[in-house]
């Protein structure tokens, strides 16, 4: 196991900010030298606890997906999670709860859902599915590693801000060549590849290559997502929490979670439970004084179910080695 201390931490926030940034910013932020900043993440990237991958928006709001919630009989949950997992059309896949439920995700419209659910397997092993649309996001993290709490609001501002959920501007999006369309695979795989490496991959010129990922990422088409192992970095409690919320409080209560640090993620869905968050906690205890205290502040909270996440197999669309992780950007349009 990887040892890691405090400036493995601020690395960390600043790749959630900025997943191109180079070296060089990054160390100027945290008062060292680019050859420490260099070492520290090819460390952290080779150990396998890390990765930067380049994620593709999508331009309609349409698209921001479907969530898949099964529920399974004992110890059949992790096959049907590794047979998603190994699929095209999901995007995250996630254990909940020992061996009973699996949640994935699915890009695009009911057509895409709808294929998924015709190729589950039969037989009463899936005990009950729900399907939930996502509506708006909330938060994704975009701007940090809040639950890490690594850097000062000061250091954060140098560092340039990939563009929020909220505010891409998807009428401004590429249409997508296959020039383009190969870069974003490359990225996909490893988002700090070199500018060199990636014009050789796609058989371009690094001049090319430079022009392409920085119309892509001003025009929103492009963010990266910082993958992580958690327990590595010593979270060993996320947890998703499903909520209901009177719709008239949906939106202040959604925009409320987006001001906790454990808060990775949260989303307004459809079904029983409207309002979807996940908080990452270093433990139970932790976790328990999450959900005591700041979900139990917010009087809008109908009812809450929860579902501890035991390992994800998919971030992104890659299937992962790590045990358990979470990508910050896998849910977003």
């Amino acid at each position: 196991m990887v040892e890691i201390d405090d400036l493995d931490r601020q690395l960390l926030h600043c790749l959630a900010i900025d997943g191109r940034a180079s070296f060089s910013e990054i160390a100027a932020v945290l008062g060292v030298s680019d050859q420490t900043v260099a070492r520290r993440y090819r460390r952290l990237r080779g150990a396998g606890v890390i990765r930067v991958v380049g994620v593709r928006a999508r331009r309609s709001m349409r698209s921001l997906g479907w969530l898949l919630h099964l529920r399974c009989v004992p110890g059949s949950a992790q096959p049907l999670a590794e047979g998603l997992a190994r699929r095209t059309d999901t995007a995250w896949v996630q254990l909940l709860s020992g061996d009973t439920e699996v949640l994935c995700t699915v890009r695009g419209a009911a057509a895409e859902r709808d294929a998924v659910l015709a190729r589950l397997p039969r037989g009463g092993r899936i005990v009950a599915v729900s399907a939930h649309q996502l509506l708006h996001v909330y938060v994704a993290v975009t701007g940090g590693l809040g639950f890490l709490r690594a850097l000062s609001r000061d250091q954060v501002a140098p560092l340039r801000q990939p563009v929020p959920v909220e505010k891409l501007r998807r009428d401004d999006m590429l249409e997508l060549g296959e020039p383009d369309l190969a870069l974003l695979r490359e990225l996909g795989m490893d988002g700090r590849t070199s500018h060199a490496d990636l014009a050789k991959a796609v058989g371009s010129s690094e001049s090319t290559v430079r022009r392409q990922m920085d119309q892509l990422r001003e025009s929103g088409t492009l963010l990266y997502d910082l993958e992580l192992d958690l327990p590595a970095f010593g979270f060993r409690a996320p947890t998703w929490l499903w909520l209901s919320v009177p719709p008239s409080e949906l939106a202040a209560t959604g925009a409320a979670f987006g001001e906790f640090p454990e808060v990775a993620y949260a989303a307004a869905v459809t079904g029983a439970f409207n309002l979807l968050a996940c908080a990452v906690c270093r433990d139970e205890e932790e976790f328990y004084d999450f959900l005591t205290t700041r979900v139990g502040s917010l009087r809008a909270v109908d009812r809450v179910e929860t579902s501890p996440i035991i390992r994800t197999l998919k971030q992104s669309s890659t299937v992962q080695a790590v045990g358990l992780g979470v990508g910050l950007r896998a849910f977003c349009p």
